[in-house]
């Protein structure tokens, strides 16, 4: 299955292969190679946008995701038909996460494949309101960055370390 990766955005650079690469290597860690993954690199002014309408919260942010199907965390969907091989859509504020890493040093591109991992753990169910789902969502994103890590030799961990 693929990831579609799409660039809405013109004010940041984005190395779209190793992002592709890294987010299919991040959903064989999470045993979801057979679905498709829709992925957007989008604007502060789109995430705005997106935020306001789904979240209430109408000012730009990191990570938005839109799940194709309902499950509880740590779940794999099971599809009907050929059709709903699908995860569904996560949305990339690169402008946001640019600004960010200019603040803190942080690398991007790296930043960037962290917030990717963060966004497909939130199609799979997992989520954070609470502390015990933050550190089930925690150790989960861990697991598939080590993996990450282990197939690259990089060195990313989750960037919500200190969230409870």
């Amino acid at each position: 299955m693929s990831v579609a990766l799409r660039n809405a955005q013109r004010a940041v650079p984005v190395r779209r292969a190793p992002l592709r690469r890294a987010v299919c290597a991040l959903r064989a860690a999470l045993g979801a190679s057979r679905f498709d993954v829709g992925l957007v690199c989008a604007s502060n002014a789109l995430m705005q946008r997106l935020n306001g309408a789904y979240r209430h919260c109408p000012e730009p942010t990191d990570v938005l995701s839109f799940p194709f199907h309902q499950v509880a965390a740590g779940e794999l969907p099971r599809p009907c038909c050929r059709g709903e091989y699908n995860l569904g859509d996560i949305f990339l504020g690169v402008e946001y996460i640019h600004q960010q890493c200019r603040e803190t040093g942080e690398n991007f591109d790296d930043v960037l494949t962290v917030t990717a991992a963060h966004g497909l753990c939130h199609l799979l169910g997992y989520r954070h309101d609470t502390k015990p789902e933050w550190e089930q969502m925690y150790q989960k994103e861990a697991q598939i960055l080590e993996e990450l890590n282990r197939i690259t030799g990089s060195r990313l961990r989750p960037l919500t370390a200190g969230l409870f």
